[in-house]
């Protein structure tokens, strides 16, 4: 009997590995209407999976279309799961019922690889770090400690409230960022309309005139002759410049150039700096509450940094630690780092309750973002209102000098 148009295109491909009765290992691919089925068929073949994952297409294979994680898709899944966790349904079943509903196509084969993991007899967070692209440290050390204390629950809704404060602050940041990139993209996108639609009109009337253009003048026509004709030449220089400074970023010298302009950029600078710390104050006190110990908090903290000098602050601060000395001692000696923040780490230190503590200080530099975001909002758009009228005034200038040098000369006839 022929299947219908329905059933095979609801048909999955899946790359397998497996070990036979005999030992040896395979690898292929299997068709199956789902997960499930892929697994009872091999099972039914007599082999042990050691994993299975559905078929992705060449582009997703090499990460261009790949959706990423983000902290709020971590928040919803760390909730979901700690509300079925806590109505007594086993581990391997809450990711299956997991593995279902999230809508995050990468997460969501997280889960099932995790699923399968388990299922083998291996502990959650063992399953989690087979993808760490997926999972980041602190979820996998937080879900480790709640298995080894008993309080995988608790730990889950630590998870969830420092996933969602996360993504809140990355909120905000973009959304401060979003308007003056959406007025750069018009300004840019008017400018090539101009050069592209508007001058060439201009152009023939300049040549008929037959006299010596203004420098500024012959500026703007070239540049809309480039813009016209050789608009392929432009792509690839914005391009290499794209690709090069992300190569140079990468370097070691480039790597601390972009980290000292990160910190002392004017009004960038100040937000970057109360970013890192709402993070450092916000992942530390969650890692802490959770039972993980101080030296390896703070490696996972400075591991998460994405600026160079704070990150190697913070490895040093964790060699330390490990020799006795107080946390606040080295966050003091971190010059790019407010007072404010080894000031009260070392409360926190003296009164016994460093957690509370730093989880209010992360309270405190939420806000200062929020405030900071808000003034770089507010400095950039006239900013780039200035820039744009410049802009204009020059191609205004450009265009219309010459026209006006033409009806001076008549008027001295």
């Amino acid at each position: 009997m022929s299947r219908g148009l329905g059933d095979v295109y609801k048909r999955q491909v899946f790359n397998y590995k497996v070990v036979d009765r005999d030992g040896k290992n395979k690898k292929g691919t299997i068709e199956a209407p789902n997960r499930d089925g892929a697994e009872k068929k091999l099972k039914s073949e007599g082999y042990s999976i050691m994993s299975l994952t559905e078929q992705s297409s060449p582009l997703g294979d090499i990460g261009l279309f790949k959706k990423k994680v983000k902290s709020r898709d971590l928040g919803v899944f760390c909730k979901q799961f700690s509300a079925v966790i806590k109505a007594g349904v086993t581990i391997i079943s809450a990711l299956e019922l997991m593995g279902d509903q999230i809508e995050n196509k990468t997460l969501r084969k997280a889960i099932q690889d995790a699923r399968t993991y388990v299922e083998k007899g291996g502990t959650l967070a063992d399953a989690f770090r087979v993808n760490p692209d997926v999972f980041p440290p602190i979820m996998i050390n937080m879900v480790a400690a709640g298995e080894m204390s008993g309080n995988l629950e608790i730990c889950l809704d630590r998870l969830v409230e420092h996933f969602e404060k996360d993504n809140a602050l990355t909120s905000k940041i973009k959304g401060a960022m979003t308007y003056p990139i959406v007025v750069l993209c018009v300004m840019v996108i008017v400018i090539i309309v101009v050069l592209v639609a508007v001058i060439p009109n201009f152009a023939s009337m300049f040549e008929d005139m037959g006299t010596q253009l203004p420098l500024a003048t012959r500026a703007m026509m070239a540049a809309a002759d480039f813009v016209k004709y050789k608009w392929w030449l432009l792509i690839i220089i914005v391009a290499a410049i794209v690709f090069g400074v992300k190569f140079f970023k990468k370097t070691p010298f480039g790597e601390q150039l972009f980290a000292n302009i990160g910190l002392k950029a004017p009004i960038f600078g100040s937000l970057n700096v109360k970013t890192a710390c709402s993070r450092f104050a916000r992942t530390m006190s969650t890692l802490m509450a959770s039972g993980i110990s101080m030296i390896d908090a703070v490696e996972q903290v400075a591991k998460m940094m994405d600026n160079k000098i704070i990150r190697d602050g913070l490895m040093d601060a964790k060699v330390q630690v490990s020799k006795g000395v107080p946390l606040s001692k080295p966050l003091k000696d971190m010059e790019m780092l407010p007072p404010m923040l080894s000031a009260m780490t070392k409360i926190g230190e003296e009164t016994g309750d460093i957690e509370e503590m730093l989880s209010k200080v992360a309270d405190y530099y939420d806000e200062e973002v929020e405030a900071a975001t808000n003034a770089l909002t507010s400095a950039m758009e006239p900013i780039i209102m200035v820039i744009l009228a410049c802009i204009v005034g020059m191609i205004v200038a450009a265009v219309y000098g010459p026209i006006m040098s033409m009806y001076d000369a008549m008027d001295q006839y």
